[in-house]
């Protein structure tokens, strides 16, 4: 495993600190897991792309007609 040594403003630090705090784990932990997934090519946007192109895959068959009609997806509860 490397050391890598990052130069940050003291606020940027300070707040990493207490987010790191409010996970129960390091600062060194944090910087870890960004890297991961930036080396991963994972963004959350590709992330949320790919799980769309999961389900749309998974939909096998898909039929409008077998959706309530207009008046019984407005219809209230008396």
């Amino acid at each position: 495993m490397r050391n890598i040594t990052v130069s940050v403003p003291d606020d940027i630090y300070h707040r990493a600190r207490v987010r790191a705090a409010e996970r129960e784990t390091s600062v060194s932990a944090l910087v870890r897991e960004f890297l991961q997934g930036l080396a991963d090519g994972g963004t959350d946007f590709e992330a949320r792309c790919r799980l769309q192109d999961d389900v749309l895959r998974s939909i096998r068959r898909f039929r409008a007609g077998d959706r309530l009609s207009r008046e019984g997806a407005h219809e209230r509860r008396r």
